[in-house]
């Protein structure tokens, strides 16, 4: 359910960007914030700086989790969300949660995590509790042991109550292939988009909003058997959202891919959300939702093995991989109206810190 609720002053916050469109930078020659939204910008300033400085021929292709030998993925990332709990979660369940992930689409078998954190002078301890609690839930409901970290304290202000560094490693079981993709197969998605995202924007009490949204955070090993299914490509939907994230696989490929607008999957408060705010859930970032790239001849299965388990009900076809429609390596809607509208990656940030 999506209400109105009267609006509370934050003088000291500004309100996030909801625009597409390209923004100025801070000053040039400096880092700007839009660089760490996952979208265009962020892959370009990677491009420039990052993969010049480290020539690892493992790190060219930018992945969330690297193949380092033929049985090990090895995984890193930073959490920095604001708030640190939100409905359905909090920063401890995800930066469990996001490791797990990334190992899992890239094929491998969660096993092993590193927990680093910073923490601000004067985070209370009682809220530092209730972290480590849903860290230890969630590792072990996704059957990962914490076996290493560090621990550093800042003073107040250099931080935001906590930031938190996982990394995973995982025993690999499969890879994916794109280049077995080929026309007529499936685009699955495994779930509701948009739901972390919602979650975590309206918990900043920006908006003169009150949602039942809660953030779809959840460990993705349940994906793990379908690698054996006919799956050729799967990625996990999070900054940038589902177009940003096709769009990184759609522009290797030598076709086009064509999702259909009344396929994708939304819950109520999302789609109420959105037509309040102007947001497109196209873009909006999950936490505990997957796309897979499936054989056509397997797509039927797949489906229906999601659909069996409590975390994929919602799985549907969203699109196909297609020869006739579009040009090579472009991402096209197929609206409501009847038309076609090609999907371009985020530019910038859509949404303030939602990982």
């Amino acid at each position: 359910m999506i209400s109105r609720r009267s609006p509370k002053p934050s003088p000291k916050k500004n309100p996030p960007r909801l625009s597409l469109g390209p923004s100025p930078a801070d000053s040039p020659g400096r880092v700007s914030l839009e660089l760490g939204g996952g979208g265009l910008l962020m892959r370009e300033f990677l491009k420039k700086h990052i993969l010049p400085s480290f020539r690892s021929p493992l790190l060219k292709d930018l992945p969330d989790a690297a193949h380092v030998r033929r049985e090990t993925a090895l995984t890193t990332d930073g959490y920095v969300v604001d708030p640190i709990f939100f409905p359905g979660g909090d920063i401890g369940m995800l930066c469990v949660n996001g490791s797990v992930n990334d190992l899992v689409v890239s094929g491998a078998v969660p096993e092993f995590l590193s927990v680093s954190m910073i923490l601000e002078e004067g985070l209370p301890e009682e809220d530092l509790k209730k972290i480590l609690i849903s860290i230890s839930r969630a590792s072990s409901r996704a059957g990962v042991q914490v076996v290493t970290g560090d621990t550093k304290v800042v003073h107040r202000g250099q931080a935001d109550k906590l930031y938190i560094v996982t990394s995973g490693v995982g025993r690999v079981v499969a890879r994916a292939d794109p280049r077995r993709i080929r026309p007529g197969d499936a685009v699955i998605v495994t779930g509701t988009l948009g739901e972390h995202s919602l979650a975590v924007l309206l918990a900043r009490g920006d908006f003169s909003l009150k949602s039942s949204v809660k953030s779809d955070c959840a460990p993705l090993v349940f994906l793990l058997p379908l690698w054996r299914q006919g799956v050729l490509w799967m990625r996990d939907i999070t900054r940038g959202g589902l177009a940003t994230n096709l769009h990184e696989l759609t522009e290797t490929l030598p076709y086009s891919v064509v999702i259909e607008e009344e396929r994708i999957p939304l819950s109520r408060p999302v789609r109420g959300a959105c037509e309040l705010l102007g947001i497109d859930p196209l873009y909006l970032a999950c936490e505990g939702r997957a796309i897979l790239i499936v054989s056509r001849s397997r797509a039927a299965a797949v489906l229906n093995s999601l659909r069996r388990h409590p975390l994929g009900r919602r799985a549907a076809v969203v699109g196909r991989v297609e020869k006739t429609r579009g040009r090579p390596g472009e991402l096209l809607l197929a609206t409501l109206a009847g038309g076609l509208r090609k999907l371009e990656p985020l530019t910038s940030e859509l949404l303030p810190r939602i990982c």
